[in-house]
């Protein structure tokens, strides 16, 4: 394979990042910066979407890999799975220090599964899409721009999709969203009492 066809390797030198961000692991905005090099679109959740937030209104240093869920498009998860074996990634196993070789294609991201990643020194986690869970269009409306610096702009995902993959991470289901509406109940008409009938009739017996 020709050198300038290859897909972008992760940097392990990052660069700055902008006000406000500094908060943000050199490690996490390396595999930003990798994503974007080539060309992945997604939106971003788990730990350094809480990180880039701000939990309760602060910045707070992310703790874990890079999460994001891809653009389920062919192109895209394409682009994908040609960066990822470019850059020899491996199956993660959570709490174990050792990998196992893993070769991703576009069917398997498609499965609905959550695959864990080790590029080398850099951790990324690819969330699918179990059921009940939002699809990309839906995370992605509902997400917000942040500019990690001047030539790194992100989609994370919005405050309560990220807390539902945090959930989802933690206890391997979605929660279920219910809006209830608090009204009292309302009596057919012509059954409800007025005070001054029920002291009329008090005073008839």
């Amino acid at each position: 394979m020709l050198l300038r066809n290859r897909p972008p390797s992760i940097d392990s030198q990052p660069g700055t990042t902008a006000e406000g961000f500094e908060h943000l692991s050199g490690t996490a905005v390396s595999v930003l910066r990798w994503l974007k090099a080539n060309k992945v679109e997604h939106v971003l959740v788990g730990p350094v979407a809480e990180a880039i937030r701000g939990s309760g209104g602060e910045a707070t240093a992310a703790s874990g890999a890079v999460a994001i869920v891809p653009a389920p498009y062919g192109r895209n998860l394409h682009r994908l799975c040609r960066a990822l074996s470019s850059s020899h990634s491996r199956l993660r196993i959570e709490g174990e220090e050792s990998t196992t070789p893993i070769k991703l294609n576009e069917e398997k991201l498609l499965g609905g599964g959550r695959w864990t990643l080790r590029c080398g020194a850099h951790d990324l986690d690819i969330e699918g899409r179990p059921s009940g869970a939002p699809s990309y269009q839906e995370l992605l409306y509902e997400a917000g721009k942040f500019t990690l610096a001047p030539d790194l702009t992100v989609d994370v995902a919005a405050p309560a999709d990220v807390a539902r993959y945090a959930r989802l991470r933690r206890n391997g289901d979605v929660p279920e969203i219910r809006i209830t509406r608090n009204a009292t109940e309302r009596k057919p008409a012509g059954t409800e009492r007025k005070p001054a009938d029920t002291e009329r009739n008090r005073a008839d017996t």
